[in-house]
């Protein structure tokens, strides 16, 4: 670290005020906002490998040249293993779209404008970047070809698909790699001219607010990248794991792109685009379970760790709906995503007095001769049970019969009300045109966000404490929209979370629903 101070006080003048050290992430580089007495800040980074660093500050120099959005290289060492770049702040892409992510892939229109500026930026990146470009500085290699697919398919196999104990016919998964190496290697029109970022996802791109105060996405770590095809960051950023991008969204920014995309270059046509970026959607998904695997199982990282079952279920949606011409590598593929650890949890139906059943999946099912849709307790055996309730404020808060005196009760009247508009005053919370008003409004989600704090906090003192029952109410003017839509989403939130039964009610719709407690 002395020799990266030593360095900022050559470039600078004077030794930095205040030096902080920021989180790592997959990388083995150390990164520091260095910060001089007048508060202006830049990063610094220290480097293990010279000619991962000659690469990264090569191409940031080229980029720079071509005005691309990256950070500017300000100062390096003379064995390149260590540099000051400008500093692009603190908020990641992946940071401002938390919110979508935590709403199970429920994005509001602010964060999918971040998507789409992000997605439509990354062509100029690949096309104008690749122009005069030195592929030769790339590191580890100048150019994706089936060497290089061939090396990430068997760090697929024996840093993850071995750790699960699957048995696999070494030379038949082979056949399939070759094949797929080939198919993913044929067609030079998308690679000849593109730069392949290898990187691309939400946690390497930064936002920095412009002259208008809107933020624009800027790039980083790009140090890995190569003469490749386009295909692949498209296909590593839609599919990152644990993104949960819905298919209309994937769709919409496939389009976004392929319009960009055409600026720049001749494009195929758009089902053919599609259908070529199926094949690389398949490799960066068995890559990334490489790089998990060796990450989470060998290093014991547990970030890597958590985002495996996402990145499983990615697989198992995509062998679902593409033929893939490897029959051998889609089986093992099969048998891997029906592992216990990574199946899909079975719907277990919950049996009400009516003799009805219905699943945590399908929990709006009434009963033909009524209309109505009230379920039957639970006899959970946890030893905490959370009960929340939405409610109209004109009838009344909810009664508490555990004999604590009540819990919490939230006013969502603040919030813009969807009942005042004709099209959504005969719906509830529950329903799809409500729940889009109210994210893309976005105000329900900032109110959820502090609720959110508050329960997490309330339920993990209760289980520590061995407490049994917990309530939390919503309210709003008809208990019929914000206050079903708050109960709900806050219900499965904590279920989720923490594993505990949630009783939950919406008390105007006379509807009642049990979260099953979750057996860990």
């Amino acid at each position: 670290m002395q020799l990266l101070k030593d360095l900022y006080t050559e470039w600078n003048g004077s030794e930095p005020a205040m030096m902080e050290k920021l989180p790592g992430a997959g990388s083995n580089r150390e990164y520091y906002r260095m910060t001089d007495a007048e508060g202006n800040h830049v990063i610094g980074c220290i480097g293990t490998s010279k000619e991962e660093n000659h690469a990264f500050l090569s191409i940031a120099r080229h980029f720079a040249k071509r005005k691309l959005p990256v950070p500017q290289v300000l100062a390096q060492s003379d064995d390149e293993l260590r540099y000051i770049q400008q500093d692009l702040g603190s908020l990641s892409l992946f940071d401002a779209i938390k919110g979508g992510r935590d709403a199970g892939g429920r994005y509001t229109l602010k964060e999918k404008d971040l998507l789409k500026k992000t997605i439509h930026e990354l062509p100029n990146l690949q096309i104008r970047g690749a122009r005069g470009l030195d592929f030769s500085v790339c590191y580890p290699q100048p150019e994706f070809d089936q060497a290089n697919v061939l090396f990430d398919l068997n760090y697929f196999k024996y840093c993850f698909l071995k750790a699960t104990g699957i048995d696999f016919h070494e030379l038949k998964l082979e056949a399939s790699f070759k094949l797929l190496a080939k198919d993913l290697t044929n067609d030079s029109m998308s690679s000849s001219y593109c730069f392949m970022y290898r990187d691309f996802q939400a946690r390497n791109v930064m936002l920095l607010k412009n002259a208008k105060g809107e933020e624009q996405p800027y790039f980083i770590d790009f140090q890995g990248g190569r003469k490749g095809p386009y295909y692949y960051d498209v296909a590593s950023f839609l599919w990152q794991a644990s993104a949960k991008y819905s298919k209309t969204l994937r769709q919409e920014l496939i389009k976004d792109y392929y319009k960009s995309l055409s600026h720049y270059v001749e494009v195929p046509p758009f089902k053919q685009f599609c259908d070529r970026l199926q094949l690389f959607v398949l490799f960066r998904m068995l890559q990334v379970l490489g790089a998990y695997g060796f990450r989470g199982y060998f290093e014991r990282k547990v970030h890597f760790l958590q985002s495996i079952p996402p990145a499983i279920n990615n697989i198992r949606e995509l062998i679902k709906e593409n033929d893939f011409p490897y029959p051998y590598l889609i089986s093992v593929l099969k048998r891997l995503t029906s592992l216990p650890e990574y199946a899909e949890k079975p719907e277990e139906p919950a049996k009400r007095k009516d003799g009805f059943k219905t699943t945590d999946n399908n929990p709006y099912k009434v009963n033909p001769s009524d209309g109505k849709a009230t379920y039957s307790k639970y006899d959970g055996s946890g030893p905490l049970v959370v009960k929340v309730f939405s409610f109209s404020f004109h009838k009344g808060i909810p009664a508490d019969d555990s004999g604590n005196g009540g819990g919490y009760v939230f006013d969502c009247r603040s919030t813009h009300n969807p009942g005042r508009y004709e099209p959504y005053k005969k719906l509830t919370g529950l329903d799809e045109p409500v729940i889009r008003f109210l994210e893309d409004d976005g105000e329900i989600l900032t109110f959820l966000d502090s609720v959110y704090k508050l329960a997490d906090a309330h339920v993990t003192r209760y289980l520590q404490r061995g407490f049994t029952s917990l309530m939390f109410c919503f309210g709003c003017t008809g208990g019929q929209h914000r206050s079903v839509y708050s109960a709900q989403h806050l219900a499965e939130h904590l279920n989720k979370k923490f594993g505990v039964e949630v009783r939950l009610e919406h008390r105007e719709q006379n509807i009642r629903q049990i979260l099953p407690r979750v057996v860990q």
